[in-house]
């Protein structure tokens, strides 16, 4: 009699993402800076572009790219499409909003304000009216890149995504949240993130 096995299964790999925060933009110095649109150097942004494109060669990423909507992302997207990338925007990788405060000096923000947002990091709404931490980590949770390998994004979404590498639950405390990357950092994540609340490990 021939006896047969049933063939392992194994669980398809994590797809594994190159994500770039961009280059330092305009007038942010001091400044509470989410979805405020502000400006970046083009040549800035070309920089960045160049450093993108030799690290996919060299690695045989594909020529694709992702970004924010904000045009201190989008601009280097613009520049890798000017060499035959396919770009696309997604909303899903824009800045934390802060509300009221987007925009503001950080030293403007009352003191009082800035205690409550923390007292309750993960579910109080920056500027009263802002995008909690919380509704940040679902929607990079529930980022998807397609065939992308490639992104451009923000230095809050990417302490997000960093987050989410080991945690399943939002932060409790402020001082937990990770430190965002430096201007036109790399950083290495793996994505789609599937997390077990029960316990915080990737499955």
């Amino acid at each position: 009699m021939r006896v047969t096995t049933e063939p392992r299964t194994q669980p398809p790999p994590a797809a594994v993402l190159h994500a770039w925060r961009h280059a330092p933009a305009r007038d942010a110095a001091g400044r509470c800076i989410g979805r405020t649109d502000l400006p970046i150097d083009a040549r800035r942004a070309k920089r960045l572009a160049h450093r993108i494109r030799a690290f996919a060669r060299a690695h045989g990423l594909p020529a694709i790219v992702l970004t924010s909507p904000l045009r201190r992302c989008r601009a280097t997207g613009r520049w890798l499409a000017r060499w035959g990338w396919q770009h696309r925007v997604d909303a899903r990788l824009a800045e934390i909003d802060f509300g009221r405060w987007d925009g503001g000096l950080w030293a403007e923000v009352a003191q009082a304000e800035f205690d409550a947002w923390c007292a309750d990091f993960a579910h109080a709404a920056p500027g009263g009216d802002g995008e909690s931490v919380a509704q940040l980590l679902q929607r990079v949770r529930s980022f998807r890149p397609g065939a992308a390998r490639v992104l451009v994004t923000h230095g809050g979404w990417l302490s997000a995504a960093s987050w989410l590498q080991q945690n399943g639950q939002p932060p409790q405390q402020a001082a937990q949240w990770p430190p965002a990357p430096r201007h036109a950092a790399r950083v290495v994540l793996c994505l789609p993130l599937v997390c077990d609340p029960a316990d915080g490990q990737r499955r």
